[in-house]
């Protein structure tokens, strides 16, 4: 059976992105007449016939076009603080598009391995992701902010009370703490946040508790960040799966 190959293109005008239409032409050898599947990340996929090929353009009419429906309910969003070394990082964000989410956010915070990121380059893998799993929608990669950033502007203060949002903080503290599957609701919204491999600070989880988020556990084995990132974003996905 002959894999299905998606192209993205966010602006549907004819004519492939330069890198998507190099790919076509030089590496795929693929011609005037041939079909390709195509994406706009927004939720719709495309047939399209290439109606004129050359080194850096690739131009094609919409023969069909067909709007996806979200395979779940609900967002699901991860805040996660940077892994040392970035391959640990792009390798989470990889896979945790292709088991599906909404939104990841980077989390400055006080005990933080990493203090800068290069978001253009995870947005590439995320899009890499997309197509490979067929995912009609792109996540959404927000640049790194500071923690009292994130939680001012995502916690329970900055929205209304009926917001339908789960707010939840990992932490490896004392304390009674669910497990997050136990505590996710089917279709609302939710937000996890994981940290640094030194945790968070106390000053921080206290800070996040003040503005909605409630703590939990993400069982009894002490995870790296990006192996608690991805169980995280796993979980919100079961529950919310339609």
């Amino acid at each position: 059976m002959k894999e299905t190959r998606f192209f993205y293109t966010p602006e549907i005008n004819g004519a492939l992105p330069e890198e998507e239409a190099k790919h076509v032409v030089r590496v795929l050898r693929m011609k005037e007449g041939d079909q390709l599947n195509l994406m706009d990340g927004c939720g719709k996929f495309y047939l399209a016939e290439i109606t004129s090929a050359s080194n850096h353009h690739c131009l094609y009419k919409v023969i069909q076009e067909e709007q996806q429906t979200r395979a779940w309910q609900g967002q699901i969003h991860l805040a996660v603080a940077p892994t040392k070394l970035n391959d640990r990082i792009e390798w989470m964000a990889e896979k945790a598009t292709e088991i599906g989410w909404d939104r990841v956010s980077f989390l400055n915070c006080q005990f933080s391995e990493r203090r800068n990121l290069k978001t253009e380059r995870i947005e590439k893998i995320v899009v890499s992701a997309v197509k490979q799993s067929h995912k009609a929608w792109i996540p959404e990669v927000d640049e790194l902010q500071t923690f009292k950033e994130f939680v001012q502007k995502w916690g329970r203060d900055a929205m209304s009370e009926d917001d339908n949002v789960q707010r939840f903080i990992c932490h490896c503290y004392e304390g009674e703490k669910p497990h997050l599957k136990d505590v996710l609701e089917r279709g609302k919204d939710a937000i996890v946040m994981v940290g640094p491999e030194g945790d968070f600070s106390v000053e921080e989880v206290k800070l996040a508790l003040e503005y909605g988020f409630k703590p939990v556990s993400l069982g009894t084995s002490r995870l790296r960040t990006e192996t608690a990132a991805l169980v995280a974003v796993h979980l919100m996905q079961i529950t919310q799966s339609c």
